[in-house]
């Protein structure tokens, strides 16, 4: 079996603590960086697949994404720049009042694993910031908000509809997820996607940013 195969199943048994050296022995018996990536990339898109299915949970897909970022870790050095962030620049916040992270976290980590450089305004987001955020980094393509109360689904709207009268509107997508979001509400506030999980957001916004 290869080493860049060795890595990917590390990534997917969510074994942190190995796939530093793992990936480093790769890089040393002159596998290419990119290719490493993309492996690991692709390892966290089985990971995706098997919260999906309900195959694992929560706790084991953060144990891989913990696991994917040792290893992007060791990779950084050796890719060109900018391929660890080759997908394009999002931002990601919970928005103001809402105090929760896990979801938006989680979220962070599956877009990061795609290969996104992910700028997280952390909780209790005014509208304010994202907006600062967006003109401050002109080249993000996405702006990722989270809402996980049915009490910050008001803020949620309120957020979209700002970002929705800015000059950069044409140039981001708005993606919205949280518990309470549905599909429909998505719509209803003018955002761009709606996805239920992190995995289907990283796909989402490899979609969105294309």
């Amino acid at each position: 079996m290869s080493k860049i195969q060795t890595v990917a199943d590390t990534i997917i048994a969510g074994k942190a603590k190995l796939v530093g050296g793992l990936v480093q022995e790769a890089l040393d018996e002159g596998c290419d960086a990119a290719e490493v990536l993309n492996a690991m990339i692709d390892a966290m898109g089985v990971v995706g697949e098997k919260f999906k299915n309900n195959e694992i949970f929560v706790p084991e897909m953060l144990v891989a994404a913990r696991a994917m970022k040792k290893g992007v870790e060791v990779l950084k050095p050796h890719l060109a720049s900018g391929a660890a962030g080759s997908a394009g620049k999002m931002i990601l916040g919970t928005v103001a009042g809402d105090l929760h992270d896990i979801g938006k976290n989680l979220v962070g980590m599956m877009i990061e694993s795609a290969g996104f450089e992910v700028i997280d305004l952390g909780v209790d987001v005014p509208t304010e910031k994202f907006i600062e955020a967006v003109k401050a980094n002109p080249d993000v393509k996405i702006v990722g908000l989270s809402a996980l109360l049915t009490t910050t689904m008001p803020a949620l709207k309120d957020t979209v509809a700002a970002l929705n009268e800015q000059d950069f509107r044409s140039n981001i997508k708005i993606m919205v997820g949280g518990a309470p979001i549905t599909q429909e509400f998505a719509d209803e506030i003018g955002a761009d996607a709606y996805t239920p999980d992190a995995a289907s957001a990283a796909q989402k916004a490899k979609e969105l940013a294309a």
